[in-house]
Order: structure tokens, then sequence, then C-alpha cells
């Protein structure tokens, strides 16, 4: 199969663009307030003005009625490799075995074995297509955790132009798999824990890609889960991220194994108890999941202003309700994202309303604002970039448009609420990252979606094809 050529991101330093939006969210004066029929004007990658009237001059002109411009939607919890193994593979309840949770019988074993027989080319090829569905998504931010051996993300989204933070995971026992009597923790190092070789091989991954394309590339520490990672390397990991002022992201509380584990290893604990005692809980942690996570133990995390990434809809997946709404009312900063499953994260917001609503038997909680404050400024707040996540002169020039003129969101009186109720991924029109122009018209800008697609779905066969995975998708 030939290999699919990218073309070179455009250079847009002296460059200025001016997007008109019948409707703009504008954060110039702090909250979300939308304003009708204004231009949004950037110069090279930062916007410079918001203004009722067209400007007299621009090099680059983006003028079409009913569209929305946002600022650039933030995906802070994704896996483009894990999840496109799995996909339609795990569900209808395939894929379990034993009961165990499909993180120990598909994710993390054939993440595994797919890097081991994939080449380095047919890894870049998977990341390449996973880019792409992240920015037909909508997504311009996104933190990606990762096996160590797929460093080829970091290069596909150098190439694609999307704003990255690498998160390549830390184990101390890196092939956890289901067994009989539940998960069974196995190491990949002659030494019996893998927290150094991971350690080491995370800094060099720091060492290499830390604010590369002008800053747009940065990594993130991520030790797996609080399962998959003991106390040393839990201690060492968060010192590392303090000392090089990097976030950090971990899995929590995201089974009722990992949940049972803990307690029986660490005195009773839950994994916000155990990561707390560690010293882990803090503004700079990401926690993904928590949907195992007590009461007690979300007044815990929001007592230390920890972030949690909620992914709903991969757990609906499994018939666990993961409810934006309880994250909300317990006061946590909480942000929605993919967790792979689609990457439509318009389609997750409408989710992550829909489930909370059920889930509390009432319609007044995870409202529009909130959820479009879930992929904007709670992401900014996350990841202390004031420069992100809102619409206003000197931030960043990265911005999603929605197409609200299309039939299926018409009529409308509340961008907003329509926003969040009814639309997806089909109304991404524009996506802009350091005023650059990635997609267009929904379609991707620089590249060819339909050649990265099918070489990277190429790859994944090979791995559908090996016999660790039709054992895996067989067990039931």
């Amino acid at each position: 199969m030939p290999r699919p050529s990218l073309m070179p991101l455009p250079n847009v330093a002296q460059q200025t663009t001016a997007i008109f939006g019948s409707y703009v969210l504008d954060g110039s004066h702090g909250g979300q307030r939308v304003l009708r029929d204004h231009w949004v004007i950037l110069e090279g990658d930062r916007i410079a003005a918001i203004h009722p009237s067209r400007p007299a001059q621009a090099d680059h002109v983006i003028d079409t009625p009913g569209r929305f411009v946002l600022p650039g939607l933030m995906n802070l919890h994704n896996h483009c490799f894990s999840e496109a193994i799995a996909r339609s593979h795990a569900e209808d309840g395939a894929g379990k075995k034993n009961d165990q949770s499909i993180v120990y019988t598909v994710l993390l074993p054939l993440s595994k074995t797919g890097l081991d027989v994939l080449t380095p080319q047919e890894r870049l090829d998977v990341a390449r297509m996973g880019i792409t569905q992240l920015l037909l998504g909508g997504a311009t931010s996104v933190m990606e955790p990762f096996r160590n051996s797929l460093p080829e993300m970091f290069t596909a989204a150098e190439e694609l132009g999307l704003r990255f933070w690498g998160a390549p995971y830390l184990f101390s026992a890196a092939d956890p798999k289901a067994g009989n009597d539940g998960v069974e923790y196995n190491t990949t190092s002659t030494t019996g824990r893998d927290s150094e070789r991971d350690l080491t091989q995370w800094k060099a991954l720091y060492d290499r890609w830390q604010g590369k394309a002008d800053g747009r590339i940065g990594l993130a520490m991520s030790p797996h889960a609080t399962d998959t990672c003991d106390p040393d390397l839990l201690r060492a990991a968060t010192a590392m991220a303090r000392e090089l002022n990097v976030p950090n992201t971990i899995h929590v509380a995201q089974s009722a194994g990992e949940v049972k584990t803990i307690g029986a290893r660490y005195e009773g604990r839950t994994p916000s108890e155990y990561l707390d005692w560690l010293g882990v809980l803090g503004p700079d942690l990401l926690a993904a999941h928590c949907v195992y996570a007590t009461d007690n133990d979300l007044q815990l995390m929001q007592s230390k202003d920890v972030t949690v990434m909620n992914c709903p809809r991969v757990f609906s997946r499994s018939g666990k309700t993961a409810a934006f709404g309880r994250f909300e009312a317990a006061g946590l900063r909480v942000m929605v994202g993919t967790d792979g499953y689609n990457m439509d994260l318009l389609g997750e917001l409408n989710a992550a309303a829909m489930i909370s609503k059920v889930a509390a038997g009432r319609p007044d909680v995870a409202t529009a604002p909130a959820l479009i404050s879930s992929v904007t400024e709670a992401g900014a707040q996350a990841l202390n970039r004031p420069d992100l996540g809102h619409i206003a002169p000197g931030a960043k020039a990265d911005l999603t448009v929605i197409d609200m003129a299309h039939p299926h969101l018409q009529p409308h009186y509340d961008p907003c609420r329509t926003l969040i109720a009814l639309a997806n991924r089909s109304n991404i029109d524009t996506v802009i990252v350091d005023g650059r122009i990635l997609v267009s018209g929904g379609r991707l800008a620089v590249a060819d979606a339909q050649a990265l697609t099918r070489a990277g779905s190429a790859a994944i066969q090979k791995i559908w094809d090996q016999p660790e995975a039709r054992d895996a998708f067989a067990s039931s």
C-alpha cells in the first residue's frame, strides 16, 4: 500500500485571518457571553480582536453565515491506539473474561501486543489516523496517554498541527492481564519492577519533545493507574512532574477490581486515599474516570483541587453510569474527554448531559454552559494555561467553528443549548490551531484523511489477526 503524503503546515506568522460568526462565544470579559454577528481577528498565532465590523484587510477571510465560533475545544483524556484496537469488539458485553474490565482483557494486553508486532511506520499510520479523527471531532488541544513504545504519537501531532500533551505511561507492572482469580499484575523487566525503565524512557521523550513545534507539543506525566503503580513510582513520578512543571494524569477508580486491589494492598484505602497518602493529589492532577470513587473520595479530591476527567460514553458501553453531574455536584473541576471512543467531542458532551440528567432524575444538572466550560475554561485552569480556552485578545488562536445552519440544528433559539443537545461531529466546520486552518468545510485541510484512515485501519487489522487478539475477542 502506498504511504499517504502530508503537506507542510502553512506559515501564518505574518498573516491576518478574519472569521465571521453569527455567534461568537466571547470570553474577553470573563465567563461566557454569546455575541451576535461579530468577527474574530487572528494575527499569526494569537487572537487580535473581536469586532462587530468586517476588517478592511485580511490575508484570509472565512465569511459563512450560521457559524458558531468557539474557543478551541480541549479533549484532555483520549486513547487513539488502544481504543482503535477495541473498536466494535467490546460492545454488547464482548471482550470480557471472568467478569473483569476490558482494561485488563483487551486494552492493555492487546496494545502491548500491537506495539510489539507493528513496524514504526505502521505505528505512525495508526497515530495519524487517530489525530485525524480528533481534529475532525473538533479538538484543538489533546492529552493522550499511551504506552511509551508509541513515540509516533508525537510525530503525528506535530505533522498534523494539533496542540498535544503526550502522556507516555509509567508502570510498576506493565503487563496486567485478567486471570481466573482477578487481575494478574505481571512485569516485563528482569528486575521484577518496570518503574525505573519507564521513568527513564519518559524522561528521554521529554528531552526529545517538550516544547517542540513552537511550544505546541509537550508532555504530561502519566502513571497508568493506582493498581499498576506502586508507592515508590507514584512518589517519584509526582516529584519529577512538579520539578519539571508538567501536568500529571492517572486513571483512578476506573474498575471495581482496582478498588478491591488497592484496599487489599494498602490497609483498606480507596484509590483516592492511596494517592493522597502518597502526596499525589493536587491542582496539577487530572484524575481519569473516578466512577467507583465514593462520595468521601470526591470530597477529598475537591479539597485538593483535582480535575476529574469524565468520559461517559465508554462506560455506558459496559452498562456503567459515569455522570458528569455527580462530580459537578461535589464541587470538582470536571472536564469531558472521549477516552478514544469515537472521538466525537460534541457527541460526548451530549452524552454527558443526558446521562447526568437521567442519573439525577432532574433536568437542571450538567447544563449547556457547564459542559461548554468543561472543554474550554476548565482545561485552561487544569493546565494553568490562561492563553487557552477562551476567545479574547492575546489568547492563542485556537478556534473550533460549528455549522449551526445544518438542518438538524434548525430552528434554534439558544445556540449553546442547541450545541449540547443536538450537535455532533458532522457539524464541525473549521478547526484552527495557532492560527493555522487544519479543518475547513468539515474536511481535513492538511492531509488526505481517507488515505490516512486506510493506512491506519490496515495496521489495526494486523493486530486483529494476531492469535492473542482472536483469543481476547472470543472471551465472554
